[in-house]
């Protein structure tokens, strides 16, 4: 049996003037310029541009932000659109507007590939057709750090179903070894051992005692040597100290990655920061970079429209739809415009809080004057939500006398001190790598004995920790940091 009932539900949903607005928010500045050219595209009524009359920069965002996005749906009100100001926009930053503001282009350095370099060297080289194309197709399977780790057998399959080519192993290894002498030394090698040895073929002094006993130490204790097993390779190749420590010495000066660690195109990449810090006469200054975001205005052809359709018969069905479409339209180009204004004011903010909370750190740079500090210390003093300054912290990046920091590094945990009082971990990891950088490195400091020096400067810390940090920081444990 079929049955009706009412029932009230209450549940809360963004608007799409919200989500715009959260969306836009954890978009860096290098991105925004895109964000906002595709608004441009798609809306007629947005405009790129500057008013004689431009309304004051450093207007602060409307409080009703919310109220005005729900109360612009509904039925169309000419007169609302008759009397409102169409006056333009320019993103917030030091206020003054200069000609370089126009120069919005990221310059990329050229260059060429790793690949376009190794084809070069190989048409050096007297090679036949067949031998060419076996050739091209060893140099295509490097990979962006110049190893090959395809075995030969799938390169000569490849080169029989794919090029039409017959070949064998004794003639693909031919032309690899060819190919490993180009340049970088040590491309094209199959594993780390067999790099190492390349290179060290490739020396001035092949003859040398210092590189034969290199090649010794890889050919026949690559194992040994990863392990830093230093007294196991010199009873295995009987050599004295001083000769243990030049071969060792000369293998790690060799390159473990030949072919770089990018995709082989040589570019430079510009961090673009978001907040601009500066120290005036005492007192810090917080700008938003507004370089790369164009200033933005709605369309005053859309305003003629309304005063068209307000002087004409408005029972004209094709018309008033006209007027309904520009209406949307208009609406959206206002709606991305205070969504802007309003990521501004959040991200002024939001770094103004962190600013105020860090600023002995601002004051000195000093790591050790960072305090412990997590999303809710900051959204509980801006009266924010935690994700709302989580959207800032993560993608953002501020300029300062120190260098550039992305904002996610002044948030720490805190770790007790004998004192009482709680120290960012940052500090802790800044007092950990103080200690391993000055350890003998002939008997470097196991993490038992780094907790213990930890322990010793009040820092109240298990050793499971020191070993999370350590690993964090990228220091190997202490066996892997032995030298002779």
């Amino acid at each position: 049996m079929q049955k009706l009932n009412l029932s009230q539900v209450l549940s809360q949903k963004l608007s799409p003037q919200q989500i715009q607005f959260i969306k836009l928010l954890q978009v860096p500045t290098a991105e925004l310029d895109a964000r906002v050219e595709e608004e441009l595209e798609i809306n007629p009524a947005l405009e790129e541009g500057r008013d004689e009359e431009e309304k004051n920069p450093e207007e602060e965002f409307p409080e009703n932000f919310d109220e005005d996005m729900g109360s612009r749906e509904g039925d169309v009100n000419i007169d609302d659109y008759l009397n409102e100001d169409y006056g333009g926009y320019k993103m917030q930053g030091d206020g003054n507007y200069s000609p370089d503001d126009e120069d919005r282009e990221i310059p990329i350095s050229g260059g060429v590939s790793l690949h376009e370099q190794l084809i070069a060297q190989l048409s050096y080289l007297k090679l036949d057709e067949t031998q060419q194309l076996i050739g091209r197709q060893l140099i295509g399977s490097i990979e962006n750090d110049g190893y090959i780790r395809r075995d030969l057998e799938s390169i000569i399959n490849d080169l029989a179903f794919g090029q039409n080519v017959e070949s064998d192993l004794d003639e693909v290894e031919e032309i690899l070894r060819k190919i490993q002498n180009f340049d970088p030394p040590g491309i094209a090698a199959r594993n780390l051992q067999e790099c190492l040895l390349i290179q060290l073929e490739r020396k001035e002094h092949p003859d040398d005692p210092h590189v034969q006993n290199a090649v010794r130490i890889i050919n026949d204790c690559f194992e040994e040597f990863t392990k830093k097993h230093y007294t196991k390779i010199q009873k295995k190749l009987n050599i004295e100290d001083d000769e243990l420590k030049e071969a060792v010495h000369l293998i790690t000066r060799l390159n473990p990655k030949p072919g770089g660690i990018s995709d082989g195109m040589v570019k430079t990449q510009y961090i673009i920061p978001d907040f601009i810090l500066s120290n005036v006469n005492g007192k810090f200054e917080i700008s938003l970079n507004s370089k790369n975001a164009p200033e933005l205005r709605v369309s005053k052809s859309y305003s003629e429209m309304f005063e068209a359709y307000d002087k004409s018969d408005k029972k004209d069905k094709k018309l008033k739809e006209t007027v309904t479409f520009v209406k949307q339209k208009l609406d959206a180009a206002k709606w991305f415009i205070d969504a802007i204004k309003q990521r501004q004011h959040t991200l002024l903010k939001t770094m103004q809080s962190i600013l105020d909370y860090q600023e002995e750190f601002f004051q000195e740079g000093d790591e050790t004057k960072l305090k412990p500090m997590i999303l809710k210390d900051i959204a509980d003093r801006i009266e924010m939500d935690i994700s709302t300054v989580s959207r800032v912290a993560n993608s953002k990046a501020i300029q300062t006398e120190f260098g550039i920091y992305p904002l996610k590094y002044f948030f720490s945990e805190g770790i007790a001190t004998d004192s009482g009082e709680d120290v960012s971990n940052k500090e802790v990891k800044s007092v950990l790598q103080t200690l391993v950088d000055g350890e003998n490195k002939r008997k470097p400091l196991s993490d038992d004995k780094l907790v213990k020096l930890l322990n010793d400067k009040g820092y109240n810390i298990a050793r499971r920790t020191v070993a999370k940090y350590r690993e964090q920081l990228q220091i190997p444990v202490a066996r892997l940091r032995k030298e002779l």
